[in-house]
């Protein structure tokens, strides 16, 4: 399930778990979205190399921070339904075509930026992006992918954009899960670097 901090169904899997002596194994790895496809690929190819259920439970809480994910809202419209943003907050920001960047480092969707136009918000996550492989990945193999709400004309410009940024990357692109993209509407651009650990994927 995704992030504990977003939601409450891995307590809810955990409960059900228990059922089960052992044979689930329920992994809060705290990411969503693109960095969460990850993990379930690891685990596939952990489980493909011979590894137990606990085992792979194991490694992925043990990397669990090791992603970063922003998340850039074109419309302030269903932030301010969710009760994120107030509606004075949402017709001011509406106003002035302020786009805030949000983002997952571990627990739970966080402010990460306000800036003016979606160029500028794809400017500014490639750039945090930029800094986590400097900072907090330096030396490490990293994955580097994007994920939108858009239209795919403007989702296949925006991994354009990150491919030219980082082009010694592969960039993919996935839809943001549903669990995301009802909260932030259309519109929505993201992406999301991880450690890669290679000969898993």
């Amino acid at each position: 399930p995704m992030s504990g901090g977003l939601s409450g169904s891995v307590q809810t899997a955990l409960v059900l778990a228990e059922d089960y002596d052992g044979r689930v194994q329920v992994v809060d790895n705290h990411r969503i979205s693109c960095t969460q496809k990850q993990s379930v690929l690891e685990a596939v190819a952990l489980a493909k190399a011979g590894w137990d259920a606990k085992s792979i439970h194991d490694f992925l809480m043990e990397h669990a921070y090791d992603a970063s994910i922003y998340i850039a809202v074109d419309t302030l419209k269903y932030l301010k339904k969710g009760g994120r943003v107030t509606d004075a907050g949402a017709a001011i920001g509406t106003l002035l075509n302020i786009k805030p960047i949000l983002q997952i480092q571990g627990e739970k969707l966080d402010a990460y930026a306000k800036v003016r136009g979606m160029k500028q918000a794809q400017e500014k996550m490639l750039q945090a992006i930029q800094n986590d492989m400097e900072t907090r990945f330096a030396g490490s193999q990293v994955m580097i992918k994007g994920a939108y709400t858009c239209g795919e004309e403007t989702a296949e410009k925006w991994r354009q954009a990150i491919a030219d940024r980082f082009p010694d990357h592969k960039i993919s692109l996935d839809p943001l899960a549903l669990s995301i993209s009802c909260h932030i509407g259309y519109g929505s651009i993201a992406v999301g670097a991880m450690l890669w650990w290679v000969g898993l994927t």
